[in-house]
């Protein structure tokens, strides 16, 4: 056991953060932490990490527990390079290796029979074992595969982190973290950033990870395929629930269920006793009777009404009059965008339909000009070359991830009443209420408000514009759990045409019933949602893969069967098995000295990553191979 906590308790003040808090992080525990937004889950990790104080409850953790924690939109900064940053991991392990060149060079100018060439290398053997124990051959190969499935395959390692943008810092700083293999990882929304390559290979690393994972995270999809268990945070208190998000949700909706009916099976017998007592205390006839009753009243353990967080959002899109059948028609596009110098180009030949009541989500790499194809199509960037036609009666609905389209120094009441100032303040407040802007709420500044906010405001105006095709970049940035799945259910639910930009591949599966990928060259359609996508990829890669070789089968005489003197032939099948695995050590002790002679070697590889990865992965082989051979020689010699 990592981590136990029994009955934690937390305070601010007079207010009480965590109550009552009881969970075991285990060696290999893979849990999920979830919670509204100021509901105390950054509370518990720092109690956790200790670097927050409890008030009550019992906190123990397993002596010298070496804990990572990468909170959210934290990243590096400074003059280091990517490399030489992911190298402070191996600081010790490479400090070794520089010890032992500076040992090899003073052994050589020392006779080899002399008492310092044997004070030497003694060093040098101490300095070795440390670097094999610690696989310090495999250092660079580490770096580069973290970095490689973090996305900076193609970013120079003498690359300065200071000129890197904050998302790409902060994959940064989870790629160190990862190399670093904490015994307990923390990681408070890692997937912000990531695009879906790095998603799949964070998702793989993680199941493959030899420690224990505490995961925050608004990823749904994430949370289903890297955790077995949640742990929810609401009112202050904690409920652990097995399994992941999906289960969590079914587990969820049973509890409150059955604590609903034990809550209303409680208050009718509660109100039958009330009654009765009412009626027959004061008759001497049944007044014992009543006040026998009483006393089970008095005695009973009161059913606390059950409680969920109740404010969440309405949303409902709508609109007033249907397109033609033919909404869209992209034929030939290809999109630069920037001036000068700076333009850069995107994509070309990228053509496509969309027909009346399509929901269609548009996926791609990073930067490939997703966000700025939007853009294309609402007419705000001019195409290289391409044709965008539009249907007769198509209202276009606009969802911008920034929010760029709302006005910082208007209150929220003043962004909607300048857009619609023919409504009445009941009609705005109205609409504003069903986005939780409420009270002295409409009265700030859009400016001030949170991503959350704005992206709920922007929502409302969604609402009263009444498109009949909605066009949405990351319409789940920013909210949380509760109000993404309101969102998928209104988008479900919308009866008009539906193109989307996203990474919450949650809201993938749920909502369309077509994927469009961009490449800079084509764009290829897959007819379902994201699960059938990511059964179209397996296939595909499948297709690529080389056949697996056919194991050949022993011959018939390879085998031979004694069914005389069995004692004397077990014992020359020993002596037979013996020779043969003398003879298999020393030919893979010669072919692990010979890897470890190239892996040692800077020209070897000549910076091939993948050939060196290789080499490293058939040195495990052929270390596990001859560690088994081993184990089978001393068992066999012993006998």
């Amino acid at each position: 056991m990592l981590v136990s906590m029994q009955e934690i308790g937390v305070s601010f003040g007079s207010t009480v953060i965590l109550s009552g808090v009881t969970a075991e992080v285990g060696e290999n525990s893979r849990i999920g932490l979830i919670g509204a937004n100021g509901a105390g889950k950054s509370t518990l990790l720092n109690v956790i990490c200790g670097l927050q104080e409890y008030e009550t409850g019992t906190l123990d953790k397993k002596t010298g527990l070496n804990i990572g924690y990468l909170r959210q939109n934290s990243g590096l900064s400074g003059e280091n390079t990517i490399l030489a940053e992911m190298r402070l991991v191996f600081e010790p392990v490479l400090r070794a290796k520089e010890e032992m060149d500076r040992l090899h060079v003073e052994m050589a100018d020392c006779p080899p029979d002399s008492p310092q060439y044997a004070a030497l290398s003694r060093e040098y053997d101490r300095n070795l074992a440390y670097f094999e124990g610690n696989d310090g051959y495999l250092t660079d190969v580490k770096i580069q595969t973290v970095l490689n499935g973090m996305g900076f395959a193609d970013k120079d390692g003498d690359t300065v982190i200071s000129t890197l943008s904050g998302g790409e810092k902060t994959r940064l700083a989870l790629a160190k973290l990862l190399l670093s293999a904490p015994e307990l990882l923390i990681l408070d929304e890692p997937t912000n950033h990531l695009d879906f390559k790095t998603l799949l290979w964070l998702e793989d690393h993680l199941a493959h990870y030899k420690g224990a994972v505490i995961v925050v995270s608004h990823d749904r999809y994430f949370l289903d395929k890297t955790v077995g268990e949640i742990w929810e945070v609401e009112f202050g208190e904690m409920r652990v629930f097995p399994g992941n998000y999906s289960k969590y949700k079914v587990l969820k909706a049973e509890l409150m269920a059955r604590w609903e009916k034990e809550y209303e099976a409680q208050q009718e017998e509660i109100a039958d006793l009330e009654d009765f007592v009412a009626r027959n205390i004061v008759r001497a006839t049944t007044s014992k009777m009543a006040k026998s009753r009483v006393k089970k009243l008095e005695a009973m353990e009161r059913i606390e009404r059950p409680r969920e967080y109740n404010k969440k959002i309405s949303l409902k899109f709508a609109f007033d009059r249907d397109p033609v059948k033919d909404v869209l028609i992209v034929d030939g596009l290809s999109l630069s965008v920037g001036e000068g110098l700076e333009r850069k180009h995107l994509f070309d030949n990228l053509s496509f339909h969309i027909e009346r009541g399509e929901k269609i989500a548009v996926i791609g790499e990073n930067g490939i000009g997703k966000s700025s194809l939007l853009h294309a199509l609402r007419g705000e960037l001019k195409p290289d070359k391409g044709k965008i036609r539009w249907g007769q009666e198509v209202k276009v609905s606009y969802f911008d991830q920034e929010n760029r389209q709302l006005h910082p120094e208007l209150t929220v009441i003043e962004e909607l009443w300048s857009r619609w100032p023919r409504k009445n303040e009941t009609e705005i407040r109205t609409m504003l209420g069903r986005v939780l802007l409420q009270g002295e709420d409409v009265y700030k500044k859009v400016g001030v408000l949170s991503g959350g906010e704005r992206a709920k405001l922007a929502f409302a105006i969604l609402m009263m514009e009444r498109g009949n095709f909605l066009m949405l970049d990351e319409p789940t940035n920013h909210l949380d759990l509760r109000s993404k799945e309101i969102l998928e259910d209104a988008l479900r639910d919308y009866e008009g045409t539906l193109l989307f930009v996203s990474h919450d591949r949650y809201l993938l599966k749920a909502v369309p019933d077509r994927i469009i990928e961009i490449f800079d060259d084509h764009v290829e359609v897959f007819k379902g949602n994201y699960d059938y996508y990511i059964e179209k990829q397996q296939e595909k890669a499948a297709k690529a893969a080389p056949p697996p070789k056919a194991e050949k089968a022993p011959s018939e005489g390879s085998v031979t069967y004694h069914r005389s003197k069995q004692q004397k032939a077990e014992e020359a099948k020993r002596r037979a098995r013996l020779r043969e695995l003398e003879k298999q050590i020393e030919e893979m002790e010669g072919e692990i000295a010979s890897i470890e002679a190239d892996l040692q070697n800077p020209h070897a590889f000549a910076g091939d990553y993948q050939k060196m990865q290789e080499a490293c992965t058939r040195l495990e082989e052929r270390k596990n191979a001859l560690s088994a051979a081993m184990d089978e020689w001393i068992t066999l010699g012993d006998e």
